[in-house]
């Protein structure tokens, strides 16, 4: 995948689910993230092929991710869990410092603000944002939602 290559000791997060998957790839300083995608496992699997060099897969402990662990240490590439409770909703507040509501949505309360999309890629980002310790920023604003050709 040519347009977001993993650099050495780049860091993933994953937010595995039976139907779809959260990811995120963060820069090799963890400060900020250079890719975010929702796909299906299998497709996750192969993103996750294609970020050679990983330093780290953050994966979330939640509803199937035994079976992650086990793909991601085929891989060979380091993988520790991080707790999943709470982050559906953190990462809807998340979202929202993400991408600033806009027009009508800014009048709502911030407990009514429902995010206009699927939000696993920020799941994603707070599971590597708790191991952290930090925020991070994102360089690009782009959702994956399949595989780029090549």
């Amino acid at each position: 995948m040519s347009s977001y290559p993993s650099e050495p000791g780049a860091l993933a997060g994953l937010d595995p689910g039976r139907s779809k998957c959260g990811l995120v790839l963060s820069d090799p300083s963890g400060h900020a993230i250079v890719c975010a995608a929702i796909l299906s496992p299998t497709d996750s699997l192969v993103l996750l092929r294609q970020w050679q060099g990983l330093g780290l897969v953050v994966l979330g402990d939640g509803t199937g991710s035994s079976p992650w662990h086990e793909r991601l240490a085929e891989l060979g590439v380091t993988v520790t869990r991080q707790d999943e409770r709470g982050t559906t909703l953190a990462a809807r507040q998340r979202y929202w410092q993400l991408h600033p509501p806009r027009s009508w949505r800014r009048c709502l309360p911030r407990g009514l603000r429902l995010p206009p999309r699927d939000i696993d890629d920020v799941v994603a980002q707070l599971l590597l944002e708790r191991h952290l310790g930090r925020l991070l920023q994102r360089t690009n604003p782009a959702v994956l939602r399949q595989l780029p050709p090549g």
